[in-house]
């Protein structure tokens, strides 16, 4: 094996040392936040954050979330009730249903960001500057790694 391949199989291992549990660590602070604080699950958060960057209409959704249209459509009922989603007619094409976030759901998304942005500052605390800008440019790799 030559050098280069080891510091690849060394990178990731370090990777499913790291990523995985970082992510259930936010993911737990994310339901924590959402379920206690919002009254809402984590699913929920993610079908208002995927109607906030685009998806559009149910169809559209349903595939962005690989789920069935009747899953998503049950999803989106239950934050219409609450007052996080509203339905719109598609001006284009009658039969076509678009989602929008009411004012309220923009709101509670916005909240949950803010905490959990303050919560990530928090337990970054102990990083340097350096060790911030290593972890800065790390990200970026791993997001042209998935780019490719």
């Amino acid at each position: 094996m030559t050098a280069s391949e080891r510091l690849r199989e060394r990178t990731i291992d370090r990777f499913w040392e790291t990523i995985p549990p970082l992510w259930g660590s936010i993911r737990a602070h994310i339901r924590a936040t959402a379920a206690e604080r919002f009254g809402i699950t984590v699913e929920q958060f993610h079908v208002l954050r995927y109607v906030r960057s685009g998806p559009n209409s149910m169809a559209e959704l349903a595939a962005a979330k690989n789920i069935s249209r009747p899953a998503i459509s049950q999803a989106v009922d239950v934050l219409v009730k609450k007052g996080l989603v509203a339905r719109v007619q598609n001006a284009a094409d009658r039969r076509v249903v678009d989602l929008t976030l009411t004012d309220e759901g923009n709101a509670l998304l916005d909240a949950i960001f803010k905490e959990t942005r303050g919560w990530m500052k928090e337990r970054m605390k102990s990083l340097s500057a350096a060790d911030l800008e290593t972890v800065s440019q790390a990200m970026e790799a791993l997001k042209r790694m998935t780019e490719e």
